[in-house]
C-alpha cells in the first residue's frame, strides 16, 4: 500500500474516534462474518479450477493428459468423463470412491447451477465439482479444500469505519425492469441480470447515480469501480449490498463494500460494474486490496 493511503488511513482513525460503538461494531461484525465465510469448507478459497465444456466427451482426471486435469494426489488418474450435448451434462465415474450428493455414484445426468437450481455435488476426498452455468456457457467448477488459495491466504483488510460513508438516497425506478447483458472478468463469458433502476446518493460533496441489480425483494445490488480502485482498493470493482425502503429511500453502507471472490481466487465468474457505476470520487471506505494470482 502506498504512503498516501497509510496517511489517509491514520486521518480516518483519528475522525472516528467520534464514531456511535454499537454502529461501529456492527460494521465489524459483518465484516468477520466476510471472512469467516471467505475461509470455510465451501468459500471461495477453495475454488481451485474451472474448464468450460464444449460439446462432445471431457475426460477428468489427475493423468496430465486429461482433459480436465486434477491435482495430482488428490483423484485417480482417471476418475471419469464428462459428455455434453450442449444441453446437458452427463457423468460416468470409472471405479469407486465418487458420490453425487453424498451417495455412491456410476453414470447419470449431472444437474447446472443455473436459474438459482441447486446444482449436483460431484465429489472425490477433498475435490467437488458442480457443473455451472454462466449466460448459457456451461462449465466444471472444482472445489479443494486443501487448495493454495486457502492456505495461503492471509485475512482480509478494511478502511477504518467512517460514519459519513453509511449514506442514504433514493430509488429511480425505471418504467420497467431491464434485462442486462453484464460482462464478467472471464473474457466471453455474459451473464444476464435484472436491472429495476438507478440510485441517486451524495457522497464527497457530490451527488451520483448508479445503476442497481436485483437481489431479493428489497435488497438492491452495487457493482461499482471508483478512483481508488487499482490503489488501494480491488481493481475490477467492489461489492455492495443495499435496503430499498418503503417510500423508495436507499441505504447503502460503503463500510461494507467488500472485494468480489475474483480477488481470492482466478477461477471465479465475478460480474463487472456497468459502465455508468465509475464513480467520480475515491471511496475510501470498505475492504483494501486483496489479489492472488494463479
Amino acid at each position: 500500500m502506498s504512503i498516501k493511503y497509510l496517511v489517509i488511513m491514520v486521518a480516518s482513525l483519528a475522525a472516528g474516534a467520534g464514531l456511535d460503538p454499537a454502529y461501529e461494531k456492527s460494521v465489524q461484525e459483518y465484516r468477520t462474518k466476510l471472512e469467516t465465510s471467505l475461509k470455510s469448507d465451501t468459500g471461495w478459497l477453495t475454488v481451485a479450477g474451472l474448464h468450460w465444456l464444449k460439446p462432445g466427451e471431457t475426460t477428468v482426471g489427475s493423468d496430465p493428459k486429461s482433459g480436465f486435469v486434477l491435482p495430482e494426489g488428490k483423484a485417480p488418474a482417471q476418475l471419469g468423463s464428462f459428455r455434453f450435448d450442449g444441453k446437458k451434462v452427463v457423468f460416468q465415474a470409472k471405479g469407486s470412491g465418487v458420490t453425487v450428493n453424498g451417495k455412491p455414484f456410476t453414470e447419470g445426468p449431472i444437474q447446472d447451477d443455473g436459474a438459482d437450481k441447486k446444482p449436483d455435488l460431484i465429489t472425490v476426498g477433498d475435490l467437488t465439482m458442480t457443473v455451472i452455468d454462466r449466460g448459457g456457457r456451461i462449465g466444471i467448477r472444482l472445489r479443494d479444500k486443501t487448495s493454495k488459495y486457502r492456505k495461503e491466504f492471509t485475512h482480509r483488510s478494511w478502511f477504518p469505519v467512517k460514519a459519513e460513508y453509511n449514506v442514504k438516497g433514493k430509488f429511480l425506478p425505471y418504467p420497467v425492469a431491464k434485462k442486462l447483458r453484464v460482462p464478467t472478468v472471464i473474457d466471453g463469458v455474459v451473464e444476464e441480470h435484472e436491472s429495476p433502476g438507478e440510485i441517486e446518493f451524495a457522497l464527497n460533496g457530490q451527488t451520483h447515480k448508479a445503476q442497481v441489480l436485483k437481489s431479493g425483494e428489497t435488497q438492491l445490488w452495487l457493482i461499482f469501480r471508483d478512483r481508488s480502485s487499482g490503489k488501494a482498493t480491488y481493481a475490477a470493482c467492489r461489492y455492495l449490498y443495499g435496503e430499498l425502503n418503503k417510500d423508495n429511500s436507499v441505504s447503502f453502507d460503503f463500510n461494507k463494500a467488500y472485494n468480489p471472490p475474483c480477488a481470492f481466487t482466478p477461477f471465479a465468474t465475478c460480474p463487472l460494474p456497468p459502465r455508468q457505476n465509475s464513480l467520480k470520487v475515491a471511496v475510501e471506505a470498505g475492504e483494501l486490496t486483496y489479489h492472488v494470482e494463479p
